[in-house]
């Protein structure tokens, strides 16, 4: 058995002066294999992750790692006990408004600079190089006056240290009501078969604010700039964002396959030594992310949601019915709506009540196969 250890780091203070604290669990490896960062719940509601962190806790202590594993559940802990009635809310910093996956920290000028310094130097230099500056980075934000720094802005740079520091990062999230699918980065498209997911959303070498952007944009973009000076470089780190679902629900069952396809994928990268963890023989469709389109409700009403999440539809295909009951006698009270294009529905609005202007879906289009 491996032996799994836990700290629990220091985020900040609540109103009383009582520490906020986020649960760090890390088992060892051999040595020989990449480092592997994974957290879940940033956002309040998307409870999911916690379950598939247990799952693959409760199977690493029984596999040999070659790498190191470092599990962070319960990563914001303000937004998981953000609470109206019976609802988790916890997507948005309830003083500023600002995404809790939007406050990670991004130096756009590193890459460039780091590239000027370093193009003289080896592979294995220039990452170890690079990967102390982006650390050192996030450490020089972290040491800036405390009265600079909003709760959500620490939380996230806390969690950031700890990415910066392995080969993988995976962040766990779910949607309102959705089906499985992955954020990956256009280079790392090869990967994206060994998570055992169906639909894989392709991003651009772009900062958004997020994790797993955080985590892969300044390698590529290091990559880019050494490429540009005649320096061969590939990026050695791959960063997602894994989309388990739905939001407000634990699942343990499903979070067992979670953890099988994640294990598959760590399998892959040679995290573990002799699993037995394969790709699934599936059809798996891929996204540029300038084709994930928003489709927002025409109208208010109540919405009856009829496209089925994650398979193919035609154009012209119902998908949702808005029933608007005021109008029963002076109009038709039920209108269907159908799909504009060749589609596949990812996620929709939690609530069947909607104001215009909601975003109802959220549909890959342009789709191809991986």
């Amino acid at each position: 058995m491996h032996p799994v250890s836990q700290e629990n780091i220091y985020v900040g203070e609540v109103a009383n002066g009582l520490p906020l604290t986020i649960p760090v669990y890390r088992l060892k490896g051999n040595g020989t294999g990449k480092s592997v960062y994974i957290q879940a719940n940033m956002h309040g509601a998307e409870v999911q992750g916690n379950a598939v962190i247990y799952q693959l806790l409760e199977q690493l202590q029984t596999l040999k790692l070659n790498g190191d594993i470092t599990l962070v559940p319960y990563a914001n802990p303000i937004g998981c006990n953000q609470k109206s009635g019976e609802f988790t809310l916890g997507r948005f910093d309830p003083i500023t408004g600002v995404n809790w996956n939007r406050m990670y920290h991004y130096d756009s000028q590193l890459p460039k600079t780091m590239a000027e310094q370093c193009a003289h130097l080896s592979s294995g230099e220039i990452r170890n190089t690079f990967q102390h500056a982006l650390i050192a980075s996030v450490d020089a934000q972290l040491e800036a006056p405390a009265h600079t720094l909003s709760t959500g802005k620490r939380i996230a740079l806390q969690l950031q240290q700890l990415a910066h520091q392995a080969d993988i990062v995976l962040d766990l999230h779910t949607g309102p009501i959705s089906t499985q699918h992955l954020y990956c980065p256009e280079y790392a498209r090869a990967s994206a078969k060994y998570f055992n997911i169906a639909n894989v959303l392709l991003i651009p070498n772009e900062f958004d604010g997020a994790l797993d952007e955080a985590a892969f944009c300044p390698w590529w973009q290091l990559k880019a700039q050494l490429n540009a000076l005649d320096c061969a470089f590939e990026v050695p780190v791959e960063a997602f964002t894994v989309e388990l679902g739905s939001q407000e629900r634990i699942d343990l069952s499903a979070a067992k396959d979670d953890a099988d396809n994640i294990l598959t994928y760590l399998n892959y990268q040679g995290v573990l030594q002799d699993a037995p963890f394969y790709p699934k023989e599936m059809t798996r469709y891929g996204c540029m992310l300038s084709d994930y389109k928003t489709y927002y409700a025409p109208m208010g009403g109540m919405v009856e949601y009829l496209a089925p999440l994650g398979e193919p539809i035609a154009a012209g295909t119902p998908i949702a019915n808005i029933l608007r009951m005021e109008r029963y006698l002076s109009e038709t009270p039920l209108h269907t709506l159908c799909a504009d294009s060749d589609a596949i529905a990812i996620l929709h609005f939690a609530s069947a009540s909607v104001n215009q202007g909601t975003e109802l879906y959220k549909f890959f289009t342009n789709t191809f196969e991986l």
